[in-house]
């Protein structure tokens, strides 16, 4: 006998990205089989111990959505006495990071292969991190699309709670309606969040950010990069 129906709408939680079938190189399977045992980590639906993780209490940032990793194997190739963590859905980018990661000999990083929402969520404790990052997230260009915009105020309330005070939220977008929409939203939400570069402005991009391949080929055709970094208040 068939279970009955019911008429309450099954809701699904908008996710911010789209997972692509892309396949992994030969290279990046190899990474995934030889370094994910010393860079991975599971995802568990229980709050890390950074410090037991990392094996000291250096600060932890973590990068929302690394792509390639490129970036985040720079920063932590720079910034030795900094732990990183890295969230990416994409296997193909994180095979890649392992790849780089290897190469750069970087003992510093971490690397999660989940949505970073249910990791914000779930896995870090409030005030655990020194600081998050968000480079170059998916625009969802068309108007229709923005509620998949990942930066939304139920996102920032996690960001609220995991950023100690005095750490930093960085984000950085090539869309200029995307780069109004977060400062809009984070220069409203004053009483948790300061703006570094004073209410209503962009931050110049700092130098703790690498330049991007992208990013170089885009200045050079005069493309637009905005920043934004906020601080949690205390």
């Amino acid at each position: 006998m068939s279970s009955p129906k019911t008429d309450r709408p099954q809701h699904r939680a908008i996710r911010s990205y789209v997972l692509r079938g892309g396949r992994l190189t030969a290279g990046q399977q190899r990474a995934f089989e030889q370094y994910w045992p010393a860079w991975g980590l599971d995802y568990r639906a229980v709050p890390l111990d950074l410090g037991q993780v990392f094996g000291n209490e250096h600060p932890v940032f973590l990068e929302i959505g690394f792509g390639n990793g490129n970036s985040l194997a720079e920063m932590a190739r720079r910034q030795p006495d900094r732990n990183y963590l890295g969230v990416e859905v994409h296997a193909p980018g994180v095979g890649h990071l392992l790849l780089r990661l290897n190469e750069y000999e970087c003992r510093n990083v971490r690397v999660i292969k989940h949505d970073a929402v249910e990791i914000l969520h779930h896995m870090l404790a409030p005030d655990s991190l020194d600081g998050v990052y968000l480079f170059f997230p998916d625009p969802w260009h068309k108007k229709r699309h923005h509620k998949r915009r990942i930066l939304q105020p139920k996102l920032l309330d996690q960001l609220a709670r995991v950023i100690r005070p005095g750490g930093i939220f960085h984000a950085a977008t090539d869309w200029q309606d995307y780069a109004e929409q977060m400062l809009a939203l984070l220069d409203a939400d004053r009483g948790r969040f300061r703006n570094r570069a004073g209410p209503g402005r962009f931050t110049p991009r700092p130098g703790d950010r690498p330049l991007t391949k992208f990013e170089r080929r885009g200045q050079r055709l005069g493309h637009g990069v905005w920043d934004l970094v906020f601080v949690r208040r205390t």
